[in-house]
């Protein structure tokens, strides 16, 4: 008799199967058990409003995590930079799997880079943090670009550069490479240019904590994928974002990186940004430590660079984006 499958509920947008897909054959592998993907729609999949309108702060999760709650599916696979910075109480992260290329991608026409773009060019994005960014790059350098609020999937925004829209889009270049698109990119953006999301690259596997033996099983099952430096660096990211009283569509980036000779790993850094959408003004700041060992020392991490860049001016700079 063969094991019941298990049931990893997922968005069913053609990047949120590909990655869930990835992480089904992982729990397969670890388990033995067949995994089933059970689509679930959620309110940021349906609603044509901007992000930045709508709050950002999981609306692409709380279908999944309630479809998790009331036992229709085992797990869920969400992108880390999606959810909301409080975990519920009956529920656990039970790994964050090693995470893709972090940084954001320009795809525009004639395969132009971010520095040929011409005067007045286009830019398609739907984040408030990559247009801040992208912005002050642009005034810091003599650029000449608008960026222009845009919604949709992978397909959507790469077609309004083909069918002539926009002049270029800025994707996760994490997305392109899941779904096999990466060679569509035009430039990779450096994240000395544009710091990514909170968590971008990274993949969240979510169940319910261990109330019963089962859900204790597996969640011990799936904690063999989890990879302890990317947790650890998005743990210190979104601690930032969480100490900055920020959701999910407020203009911060953030990242965190090992330092290090090779292969011994010295110490972590961690990056954060808060700026005005126009490019205005921006908040900039970083700080080095060991690399954390636990939960509480990578949090302690993101509330130190938070106080810092509160401490410059980074709460005005929000609007009320803030959460």
């Amino acid at each position: 008799m063969t094991e019941k499958a298990l049931r990893l509920g997922t968005r069913r947008s053609k990047l949120a199967m590909a990655q869930s897909g990835l992480v089904a054959d992982a729990v397969s592998q670890v388990t033995g058990r067949p995994v089933e993907l059970v689509p679930v729609i959620t309110y940021g999949d349906i609603s044509r409003e901007h992000l930045a309108q709508i709050g950002g702060t999981g609306v692409f999760v709380a279908a999944l995590r309630e479809a998790l709650q009331r036992g229709e599916v085992d797990f869920a696979v969400h992108s880390l930079k999606d959810l909301p910075t409080t975990q519920p109480e009956d529920l656990v992260l039970a790994a964050v799997p090693e995470r893709e290329d972090p940084r954001d991608v320009l795809v525009a026409r004639d395969a132009l880079k971010f520095t040929d773009l011409p005067r007045g060019a286009r830019i398609g994005t739907g984040s408030p943090r990559r247009m801040a960014q992208l912005n002050a790059y642009a005034r810091a350098h003599g650029l000449d670009i608008e960026t222009v609020p845009i919604r949709g999937n992978v397909d959507t925004r790469i077609g309004f550069v083909k069918n002539g829209e926009l002049d270029a889009v800025v994707l996760a270049a994490a997305g392109l490479n899941r779904v096999g698109r990466s060679d569509e990119a035009t430039d990779f953006l450096s994240v000395d240019t544009i710091l990514p999301a909170p968590g971008q690259g990274a993949l969240a596997v979510e169940c319910r904590a261990g109330h019963t033996a089962q859900d204790a099983a597996l969640a011990a099952e799936l904690a063999e994928l989890d990879d302890p430096h990317t947790r650890a660096a998005v743990t210190a990211e979104r601690s930032l974002l969480a100490a900055l009283e920020a959701g999910c569509s407020a203009p911060v980036g953030a990242l965190a990186d090992l330092l290090g000779d090779g292969r011994i790993v010295k110490e972590m850094r961690l990056r954060g940004v808060v700026g005005r959408t126009d490019g205005s003004a921006l908040v900039q700041l970083s700080t080095t430590g060991p690399v954390p060992q636990t939960h509480d020392q990578a949090m302690a991490l993101g509330r130190e660079l938070a106080t810092e860049m509160l401490a410059q001016g980074a709460a005005g700079l929000m609007g009320e984006r803030a959460q």
